[in-house]
This record gives structure tokens, sequence and C-alpha cells, in this order.
């Protein structure tokens, strides 16, 4: 998974948005396919695994759910169960669209690698979770790994760990993240995805949690090769993660954005491009008269000047002009040749 400039690997993230409901998550993968993506995120989790009965929602999670429930009953709802995940992943086949999935704790690590995934993608709240990555890391998988709410030697250690456990480092690709929902623009720092790429010579993505498409976008344009957003049938659903999710017609517009900003991004190779080449003679210049010049005149200052089209003799050989004899005669304006 080294940065070799291939084609951008986008992921839209249906998270939780399902709500529990295996029909909605067919149609998210449906809206995940219509948008022209590469693959489609879930969460496997058992919720009384993750999360203790004491656990505190987030801040975001509070303004957006009921506020009598715990995270562990938030949590409870959003499950899906084994079967229900083997009718997504058949599904996701059967649409030619790669299933992902985070798992958040060791027996849904165990829940994947029995649904014959590849790609294993680790949360950003795991990355302190010693057990969880070793057992990951045992697996040999290809590797994504979100890096929200870390530093830099967290993310180091959690690097030792995979490779050391098993897995080859080529094969990890390191996200950056915020993981507030959403992500103020002051707090995304995007240069620190340049950061990871430099620190520790991987591929680096951006997971996006901000409102819209641009930051995604700027992440691909500064070489992120790898781009995961949270998506939603509607905003308006019931859920934590909906209002800050695309809906099917934007994570549309974000892939073509995305697309488009590749192709603008090129080969980094400076040479006229092949659609602009037929605008060099109109766009430079050439020596022209700049009055009617007689047969055998000494060329000057005074008699030659600067004009398109630029097919005749090249401005930058003025100094070797300057002072020749015309060898025939020239109206105004007409191209110079010696």
């Amino acid at each position: 998974m080294k940065d070799n400039r291939k084609k951008v690997y986008i992921i839209a993230e249906a998270g939780v948005n399902h709500n529990g409901s295996l029909e909605l998550a067919l149609q998210m993968i449906d809206a995940a396919v219509a948008a022209n993506v590469d693959a489609v995120k879930f969460q496997t989790f058992v919720a009384e695994k993750v999360i203790s009965q004491f656990a505190p929602k987030a801040e975001y999670q509070q303004k957006i759910t009921d506020q009598n429930e715990t995270q562990l009953e938030m949590a409870k709802k959003f499950e899906l169960d084994f079967d229900q995940h083997k009718k997504i992943v058949e599904y996701c086949k059967q649409c030619n669209i790669q299933f992902l999935s985070s798992p958040f704790d060791l027996e849904s690590i165990d829940t994947l690698d029995q649904l014959g995934l590849d790609i294993i993608k680790i949360p950003s709240g795991e990355i302190t979770n010693l057990p969880y990555l070793r057992k990951v890391g045992k697996l040999g998988k290809k590797i994504i790994l979100s890096t929200g709410m870390s530093e830099l030697e967290e993310i180091k250690t959690a690097l030792e760990i995979l490779v050391k456990a098993g897995t080859i480092r080529e094969n990890i690709t390191l996200l950056h993240c915020n993981t507030e929902y959403p992500t103020p623009y002051e707090d995304v720092n995007l240069q620190a995805m340049n950061t990871l790429r430099n620190e520790f010579n991987v591929n680096v993505g951006y997971s996006d949690h901000t409102l819209g498409n641009e930051v995604a976008i700027a992440a691909v344009a500064m070489g992120a090769v790898m781009i995961e957003k949270h998506f939603t049938l509607d905003k308006n659903m019931e859920g934590p993660d909906h209002k800050a999710s695309l809906e099917p017609d934007e994570l549309k517009k974000m892939v073509e954005c995305v697309r488009n900003i590749e192709k603008a991004l090129g080969d980094g190779i400076k040479k006229p491009s092949p659609s602009e080449i037929k605008n060099k003679h109109i766009a430079r210049k050439s020596l022209v008269a700049a009055q009617d010049i007689k047969k055998d005149e000494i060329f000057s200052a005074n008699n030659l000047t600067i004009k398109r089209p630029g097919n005749g003799i090249s401005p930058m050989q003025w100094d070797r002009v300057i002072g020749q004899r015309a060898k025939a005669d020239f109206k105004k304006d007409e191209l110079i040749e010696l």
C-alpha cells in the first residue's frame, strides 16, 4: 500500500447509520455503489464487550440522542449479528463493491476473519489496545489504522506492535483523523497527514468528519491515497452520526470531485500537455519586421519587433539575428527568415 499515486481508494463509511436494520444496511450499499466508491464500511461489535455500563456518551452523542440512555444502551441498538454480516458481505459481492468493517472487540476480529476479509480497519479508539493490536497483527492482513486523538509516539508504538505480531509494514495505511463529529475546520490539521507520511514512511490517507467535501478533496491534492467519509440515507434520521454524514447525492459529488483532482494532479513532469500544444504558436511570439525591410538591409532594433504568432524565429534568438543582413524583402509584420 506504498504511495505510487495510484487511484485514490474511497471508503463510504456506513458505520452505524443503518440503525441496526439489515434492510437499511442493504439500501446503504446500493447508495454507495451508485456513488462509485471503492468500498462500503460498517462497524462490527458486541456492545457489552466494548462499553461498560458506566461509560458516558460523547458530547456530540448527548446532543443528538436520548439523554436518558447510556452509551451501552445506545450502542446495543446498532449491533449487527453474524448472519446479518454474512448477508451484507454477500450483497456487497453481488454489487461488486468491497465490504469493510471496523472490529471493536476481540470477538469481532474473529467474526471478520471468518467472513474472509483481507483488510481490517482499526478505529481510532483501539490504537492503545495492546491485546487487540496483537490479535489483528497476527492475522497478517492489510490494515487501515485511524489515528484520531493520537500522539506520534502512540502511533509509532501501535505500528511496532502490529509489525512484531506479523503484519508487513507496507501493508499498513495510516489515516489522519479527528474524532469530533462534526470536526471544526480549525481542528482538522491536515498538514499532520504529511507528518505521518514523513515520520513513518507508510501510505497515508484521511478519514473525514467535517461537514461538506472540501477538506477531503484538499487531502487528495496533498497526496492522500485513501479517503473515508461517513454517509447516510437521510441526515434527519435518528442516531448519533447522521447529522455529520453526507447524503447519497453529496457522496456522489465528493467522489466526482476526488476523481477530477486525481486527474489534475498528473505525473509531476513539467511539459506542454497534449491539449495545450496547439496553443503554442498562437500564444508565443516570433521575430517580425517592424517596418518594410529591403534585401541586404541590416537587421536592428529599429526594423525588428516581436509579435504573435510563434511559428517563426524565437525572440530568444534576438541577439543572433541583430546585425545580420536580410536575404529578401520583408513587409511590415512579416515573419523574419534567415
